[in-house]
C-alpha cells in the first residue's frame, strides 16, 4: 500500500517544478518590456505555488482513480493508461503555456476563455502573429511537451505498483482519505475563499502578479465564469446598488432646460458614415494631445470639424469596441456580449434607430466578417448589407487580415459616389491596416505601429478630399472614432487611462462649424449624442449619455481584463477585480467615491447582461 501512496505523492510533487519553471521562462520572454531582479523571480515562483498546487491536484485525480481501481483489479494495464494520460496532459499543458506566453505580449493578461472566441476563426486569429513568433512558440510547445512526457514516463510510471493489496477495504479507505486531502489544494486551502487568480497577487507591479499566475488555472477559471453573469461583481446589495446607480446617472433636467442646446449639424437627417479606426490611440494623434508628425491628415481635418479631446474607449478589443460604439453598450471585462448572439441581438443600436427613420444601413470591413461572430452581430444590429474580404479579388487581399485600407477606402468612395440622394444612409466602416502585425504598403516611419497609423491616416486624407468634390458631401456627417486604443508609447501598463484615450472627430459638410469638446466621455456616448443631434429619442440606450447635455454627469469608464477605470474631474481610479485592490488612486482624496462609482456601473452592467 505504501508504494501506491508514494506513487500518488510523486505525481503531485513532480507537477510542481513542471509548473514552477514556467514562471522564470515567462519573465525572461518578456524581459525587454519588464525588467526584474532575482528577488522578483523568486517571489513570483513562491507566490505562484498556490495555484500550481491547485492544478497539480486536478491532474492527480486520474492517477488516484487508477490506484483506487488497482486495489481491487491489479495489473499492468494501468501503466499503459497512464502513459496515454500523461501524453495528452503534456500536450495540453505545453500548448496552453506556449499560446499564453505569446498572447500576453499582445493582450496584457494571462490566457482566458477569450481564446476560444477568437479561435472560431483560426485564420484571423493567427493573422496577428508574425511567422517568427509562431515558429518560436511551436518549438517551445514541442520541447516543453516532450520534457513533461519524458519526466512522467521515466520517473513516475515505473512507480505504479502492479502487485495486489492484501487488505483491500483498508486500502480503499486510505486512498479515499488521500482523495479528501487532495481536495484541499484543489480547493485552494481550508479558508472560506476558494482558489482564484487573485490569491497569487503580491506586488504593486502588475506584471509580477501576472507572472505568478498558472495559465492553465487562468483558462479553466475563466471558462467556469462565462454564464452566470448576474451573479458576478455583486459589490452592493440590490437596494444600495440601485440608489448609487441612480445618483450617478440621474439626469438633471433643470441644467438641461436652462441651457441652450448645442447644435453641431446643419441638418437633422444627414447621411452618416462611421469610420472605426483599428487600434488608433490618442497618443499618436496631435489633434487630441498626442505626438506630432504621425497623422498630418487627421490634424488638418480636425480643424474643419468637431474634435472630442477626452474620449475614452470602453475596452481593449475590437469585438467589445464595436458594441460600445454602435450599441452604446458598455464593454465587459471578463467576456464579450458579441459571442452570445441571443443576447447581442436584444441590444438597441444606431442602425435600428435610424432604420425606423427610413435610413438604410450597410457595413464594410476588409477582413473576415465571420471573425468573432461579427456577421451575425451586424445583421442582428440592423445592417442590411455587409461587404467583407470575400467581396474583393484575391489580388487585393495581400494583408494577413484581408484587404488593406487603401483598397477598402477606394471601394467606399466608389460606393458612395454611385448612391442616389433620395434615401438617407448609414455606412459603417472598420479599418484593419493598423492591426498587428502592421504590414502595410507604406514605409515612412520606423516604428511599425506608427507607420501603419500613418498609412491609414493618408488613406483618410485622400478619401475625404475626394469626397468633398461630390454633391453628397454637403449632407454627410463622418464620425471618426477608434475601436480601442493601443499600448503606445511603450512601456505602458495595460490598465493606464492613456491606454484607453482615443480620438473622436466629426467631419463633413453637415457639420455647422469647427469646435473642440473637452468633456469626459465614453465610446458608448456616441449613440446618444448623435441621436440627440438628430432630434431622435435615445432613452433605450441605458449606458449612453449625450455628451453635449449639461444635465448628464461627466465621467469616463473603461474596462480591462477583469478590472475597470473611472475618470472624472476629481481624478483617476483604477481597480483590479482579481486582487480586489485599487491599482491607481490619483489623487487618493476622492478615490473611494470614484471606485464605488466604477463598481456600481460594473455591477449594473453584469446584472443587465445576465438578464438579457
Amino acid at each position: 500500500m505504501s508504494k501506491r501512496l508514494i506513487f500518488l505523492l510523486a505525481v503531485f510533487a513532480l507537477w510542481l517544478p513542471v509548473f514552477a519553471i514556467q514562471k522564470p521562462l515567462f519573465m525572461l520572454y518578456h524581459a525587454l518590456e519588464n525588467s526584474c531582479s532575482l528577488t522578483d523571480y523568486l517571489q513570483v515562483i513562491l507566490h505562484g505555488v498556490l495555484l500550481d498546487c491547485t492544478i497539480s491536484g486536478y491532474l492527480t485525480v486520474i492517477p488516484l482513480l487508477c490506484v483506487l481501481v488497482s486495489i481491487w483489479l491489479p495489473g499492468t494495464v494501468y501503466k499503459k493508461i497512464l502513459k496515454g494520460y500523461f501524453l495528452i496532459i503534456a500536450i495540453l499543458v505545453a500548448a496552453i503555456y506556449a499560446v499564453d506566453v505569446a498572447l500576453y505580449g499582445y493582450w496584457g493578461f494571462r490566457l482566458d476563455a477569450t481564446l476560444f472566441f477568437y479561435l472560431q476563426s483560426p485564420k484571423d486569429a493567427m493573422a496577428s502573429v508574425p511567422l517568427k513568433t509562431f515558429t518560436l512558440q511551436l518549438v517551445m510547445f514541442a520541447a516543453y511537451a516532450w520534457v513533461i512526457y519524458w519526466l512522467f514516463k521515466r520517473l513516475i510510471i515505473p512507480l505504479f505498483p502492479s502487485t495486489p493489496v492484501r487488505r483491500r477495504l483498508g486500502g480503499t479507505i486510505v486512498i479515499l482519505l488521500v482523495g479528501g486531502i487532495l481536495f484541499i489544494p484543489i480547493r485552494g486551502g481550508v479558508t472560506t475563499s476558494t482558489a482564484n487568480v487573485g490569491m497569487v497577487y503580491f506586488s504593486k507591479n502588475q506584471f509580477l502578479n501576472h507572472a505568478a499566475i498558472n495559465p492553465t488555472f487562468s483558462l479553466i477559471a475563466s471558462m467556469s465564469k462565462q454564464q452566470d453573469f448576474a451573479a458576478q461583481f455583486n459589490f452592493f446589495p440590490e437596494e444600495e446598488r440601485l440608489a448609487r446607480y441612480t445618483t450617478l446617472t440621474q439626469h438633471n433636467d433643470s441644467l438641461t432646460n436652462n441651457a441652450e442646446k448645442i447644435e453641431l449639424l446643419t441638418t437633422d437627417r444627414p447621411n452618416i458614415l462611421i469610420i472605426l479606426l483599428e487600434s488608433f490611440t490618442a497618443n499618436a494623434i496631435e489633434a487630441v494631445g498626442g505626438e506630432a508628425g504621425i497623422t498630418p491628415n487627421l490634424n488638418r481635418l480636425s480643424k474643419e470639424g468637431v474634435t472630442f479631446t477626452n474620449m475614452y474607449a470602453n475596452s481593449f478589443r475590437t469585438d467589445r469596441g464595436l458594441v460600445a460604439v454602435l450599441n452604446g453598450y458598455l464593454a465587459q471585462p471578463t467576456t464579450s456580449i458579441m459571442k452570445y448572439p441571443a443576447k447581442s441581438q436584444t441590444l438597441p443600436s444606431i442602425a435600428k434607430s435610424l432604420g425606423e427613420q427610413g435610413y438604410t444601413a450597410d457595413m464594410l470591413y476588409g477582413g473576415d466578417i465571420n471573425f468573432t461572430n461579427m456577421q451575425s452581430y451586424f445583421f442582428g444590429s440592423g445592417y442590411s448589407k455587409i461587404t467583407a474580404d470575400r467581396d474583393f479579388p484575391l489580388s487585393s487581399r495581400l494583408s494577413k487580415w484581408g484587404a488593406n485600407d487603401d483598397i477598402t477606402f477606394s471601394h467606399l468612395y466608389e460606393s458612395i459616389k454611385e448612391r442616389g440622394g433620395e434615401t438617407p444612409w448609414l455606412s459603417t466602416f472598420l479599418t484593419l491596416s493598423s492591426h498587428e502585425p502592421f504590414e502595410v504598403p507604406f514605409h515612412h516611419l520606423e516604428d511599425p505601429y506608427l507607420n501603419s497609423v500613418a498609412f491609414t491616416d493618408s488613406c483618410i486624407g485622400s478619401f475625404v478630399d475626394k469626397l468633398k468634390e461630390l454633391p453628397v458631401w454637403k449632407n454627410t456627417l463622418i464620425v471618426l472614432i477608434s475601436d480601442h486604443g493601443f499600448r503606445y508609447p511603450s512601456p505602458m501598463l495595460d490598465y493606464e487611462p492613456r491606454r484607453f484615450h482615443i480620438p473622436m472627430i466629426w467631419l463633413g459638410g453637415a457639420v455647422k462649424e469647427p469646435a473642440i469638446i473637452d468633456t469626459y466621455a465614453n465610446q458608448t456616448d456616441l449613440v446618444s449624442t448623435l441621436l440627440s443631434q438628430l432630434n431622435l429619442p435615445h432613452d433605450q440606450f441605458t449606458f449612453s449619455r449625450d455628451i453635449l447635455d449639461p444635465g448628464y454627469p461627466k465621467y469616463s469608464f473603461y474596462t480591462f481584463s477583469n478590472g475597470f477605470g473611472f475618470i472624472d474631474s476629481t481624478g483617476i481610479s483604477v481597480y483590479d477585480n482579481e486582487s480586489n485592490k485599487p491599482l491607481t488612486e490619483e489623487p487618493a482624496k476622492d478615490s473611494e467615491t470614484r471606485l464605488n462609482n466604477g463598481k456600481v456601473i460594473l455591477q449594473t452592467l453584469y446584472d443587465d447582461l445576465g438578464n438579457r
